[in-house]
């Protein structure tokens, strides 16, 4: 029992709500939903092709952040699953919110879909959203592995650094999942997305040329901080099979 797709949701402060989606059209190229929700809270970001799989969301508490969504062939049946594996509960409003045992929220949902996107062309080179990497502190990381590895039922393997598993997702899902150890010794599981690029310092230019700025960088990855909403990573990865060249 697997998940039938992945949706990466921007949870946004009202404050940065209208700037970060307007931000996130941009870096994808991908059209905008009209709103839904009770309150117009939510929104898609529609690619020019394939199914959809990132969506915003405004939230009321104020935090801005990450969280997946799970699509499910039985919501109720994979709540159970979750709790059993050490998640929580927090609502049920329809679909089943849950946090993963280091404090991750996430959702289980139903309709999925089938057709990963494919990359966006931007003149030279290609990019893509491909990834959710889950940022846990030190004691609570390989709880977090060992639950969404279950969770899934995808096969966990070990990444290019000792800080760092993968979640070996199938080539169709349109997210991959990342779990990076933090030096942090404690302190709550949060996420961030990543994208996969043919040219990261072209890539880096055109997120600049809509506001972003460079934070940090790493060994094949640039930490970027947008005019609003969470930070973000473009890395050296291909865009069409998630692979670090040689």
């Amino acid at each position: 029992m697997s998940p039938l797709w992945l949706t990466a949701f921007l949870d946004l402060a009202a404050d940065e709500h209208a700037a970060a989606t307007s931000f996130w059209q941009g870096v994808t190229a991908y059209g905008l939903s009209k709103p839904r929700g009770d309150h117009d809270e939510f929104a898609t970001l529609v690619p020019a092709d394939g199914d959809d799989y990132l969506r915003v969301q405004r939230t009321d508490d104020g935090t801005t952040g990450v969280h997946l969504d799970l699509h499910v062939d039985d919501v109720d049946g994979w709540a159970e699953r979750a709790e059993h594996l050490g998640a929580t509960v927090v609502a049920r409003p329809g679909h089943v919110v849950l946090r993963s045992p280091g404090g991750l929220p996430f959702c289980l949902v139903t309709d999925g879909a089938e057709q990963r996107p494919a990359p966006a062309d931007h003149g030279g080179h290609t990019a893509l959203v491909d990834q959710v990497t889950i940022d846990s502190p030190g004691p609570a990381y390989a709880r977090e592995c060992a639950f969404w590895a279950a969770l899934t039922g995808w096969p966990l393997q070990d990444g290019r650094a000792s800080e760092f598993m993968r979640i070996q997702t199938p080539a169709a899902q349109p997210l991959r999942i990342l779990l990076q150890q933090l030096d942090e010794p404690a302190g709550r599981t949060r996420a961030h997305l990543d994208l996969a690029t043919t040219d990261r310092a072209a890539e880096i230019k055109r997120h600049e040329t809509l506001g972003a700025r460079v934070a940090s960088e790493g060994r094949g990855w640039t930490v970027m901080t947008p005019p609003a909403g969470p930070v973000y990573c473009i890395t050296d990865r291909d865009p069409a099979t998630g692979t670090v060249p040689a």
